[in-house]
């Protein structure tokens, strides 16, 4: 088994972070009765998307894409917070009761999917770690 590549790892977390922004705003629209025109989608869905990249970016997310308290939890803080604001500025509305939803459902997937990828990076970091002691012993 060959060892991941951290850039791989950072860009399939960053995928990862989009589908589940976008997932939210799908799943948001269609419980609203909104129409799922890629107009729509992309007016509701282009705030968080900011926010998820400048979360990546003021966090530099890319050093450590599965860790949860650094970037983890703050790339989802931002995530809501800049894109709520973003929201705003733009004429969209925002409720409490949405940013209360969006915080939790954000928050449960931006940092609920690193909580369940970590350890299992983690064991594979260590079998790796393994391998390459034996093959230092074996030589």
């Amino acid at each position: 088994m060959e060892p991941v590549k951290p850039w791989r790892t950072a860009l399939a977390a960053f995928v990862i972070d989009v589908a589940l922004v976008t997932l939210f705003v799908l799943v948001g629209r269609r419980s609203h009765g909104e129409a799922n025109s890629a107009g729509g989608i992309v007016e509701t869905l282009w705030p968080f998307l900011v926010g998820l990249v400048v979360g990546w970016l003021v966090t530099w997310a890319w050093r450590r894409p599965l860790a949860i308290v650094w970037p983890g939890i703050p790339v989802w803080l931002m995530t809501v917070a800049l894109g709520m604001l973003i929201r705003t500025s733009a004429g969209q509305g925002v409720e409490p009761s949405f940013i209360a939803v969006a915080a939790v459902v954000l928050g449960v997937f931006l940092v609920g999917w690193r909580l369940i990828a970590l350890p299992f990076a983690r064991r594979r970091r260590s079998v790796a770690a393994a391998r390459v002691a034996v093959e230092r012993v074996g030589r």
